[in-house]
């Protein structure tokens, strides 16, 4: 496992500078563009109601799409929007398949989804959020996206024991320092719009 600074430092690249570096072959590139946007890759088959399975099929499909097609990109910063696309028409695809469309019911309601050039509205809004917000908390000092990340992202949540064990300091520090990480979040949510 990568120490969190290390971690924070190559998914802070910019879009640009990962597309580029990607496009050149850099590995380093490659894997941070992948952790970049895992989670927003993953999040749209969850959304869609799939499995964890499935959207580990669809999740890789989506990495292949993109090592084949990246070249094709010609603005880097719509990356996360092509990302959430390709992964709503795989989900489409899937569900396709899956339901074999023996019932014209499901055929209706497919007709209807797949018509859609683009992931239904509200899913794209909540999926942008959500990214913003991993993309904040990679960015955090390393101590905060730790604490973040152990408070708040862990299933099940971890006691404040455990978590003052795992970073070094007392149990009751947790609270404040908790309270200064989550101040500096919603401080650069404001700054990058987030509402």
């Amino acid at each position: 496992m990568k120490p969190a600074l290390e971690e924070s430092r190559e998914t802070q690249w910019s879009n640009e500078r990962l597309v580029d570096e990607c496009r050149k072959g850099n590995q380093e590139a490659w894997s941070a563009l992948i952790e970049k946007y895992k989670n927003l890759i993953f999040s749209v088959p969850i959304k869609f109601g799939l499995s964890r399975e499935d959207a580990a099929d669809i999740f890789q499909a989506v990495c292949l799409d993109l090592l084949s097609d990246l070249h094709q990109l010609r603005e880097p910063r719509a990356l996360p929007k092509w990302l959430m696309q390709a992964s709503f028409h795989k989900c489409l695809r899937w569900k396709k398949q899956r339901l074999n469309l023996a019932d014209d019911t499901l055929e209706t309601e497919f007709r209807e989804e797949a018509s859609k050039d683009e992931p239904p509205e509200e899913m794209l809004y909540q999926v942008q959020r959500e990214q913003k917000l991993r993309e904040v908390v990679v960015s955090l000092a390393p101590r905060c996206h730790r604490m973040i990340m152990l408070l708040f992202f862990e299933d099940p949540p971890r006691p404040y024991e455990e978590v003052a064990r795992e970073l070094g300091i007392a149990t009751g520090s947790i609270g404040f320092i908790r309270g200064r990480c989550l101040q500096k979040m919603r401080k650069r949510l404001e700054e990058e719009g987030f509402k």
